[in-house]
């Protein structure tokens, strides 16, 4: 049973709205929220437990994945769920890495949510048709491991499967002992043999190749 509920979100009113959705789903849920993400975790550092938290990815001091990240190491048990108004995969596919549980557009009608929302109960992935199809789309597409494996330099393997779990271009560069610029131009050519233009993309090709 939903008791505790955490929302993430800079707009107020988005923010009434999303509280909204969740007493309509969960009439005796009661309901914390914060407008950005240091306020979210010093809240959160002092809440005993919440079940669900819906978060916002654009906000004025980051992007909410960090709240994610964040929740899914110290609190496993909350369920994240996204909502969003980007359906692009450089916002989808970091969320749901991070260890987001669903994903759902805010341009969808109230009840559309409150029915997506209620399906966790009985573990139905919260996930926006839109996303739902994109997800499939994505994993429907043509293996390109096997030509990668033989197109990308042992060099390229190394930086892709570290850049994949998330490090940046300079800790990348601490680890393999090179330059910042050198790891750019690495990064640059296996977006190009990988045909890719996220990060993203790239962890998933990666993934696909064992290299993470």
């Amino acid at each position: 049973m939903m008791k505790t509920a955490f929302i993430l979100e800079d707009t107020p009113e988005s923010q009434l709205w999303l509280s909204e959705v969740l007493q309509q789903s969960f009439p005796d849920i009661q309901i914390h929220a914060a407008n950005h993400i240091a306020q979210a975790l010093t809240a959160l550092n002092h809440l005993s437990a919440i079940d669900i938290a819906l978060i916002d990815l654009s906000l004025p001091d980051g992007s909410g994945v960090a709240v994610i990240e964040w929740l899914n190491r110290h609190s496993p048990q909350t369920i994240c769920v996204v909502a969003s108004i980007f359906d692009d995969d450089s916002h989808i596919f970091p969320a749901l890495r991070a260890g987001a549980h669903g994903y759902l557009l805010k341009d969808q009608p109230q009840t559309a949510i409150v029915q997506a929302l209620n399906g966790i109960v009985t573990g139905q992935p919260p996930l926006s048709p839109a996303i739902a199809r994109k997800l499939l789309r994505h994993f429907h597409e043509p293996y390109v491991e096997a030509t990668a494996q033989g197109v990308l330099t042992e060099r390229e393997k190394e930086v892709l499967s570290i850049i994949a779990k998330g490090m940046t271009m300079a800790e990348t560069a601490n680890i393999l002992g090179l330059k910042r610029n050198t790891v750019a131009g690495y990064v640059k050519e296996i977006y190009r043999k990988l045909n890719v233009s996220s990060r993203a993309e790239a962890a998933i090709t990666a993934q696909r190749m064992g290299l993470i």
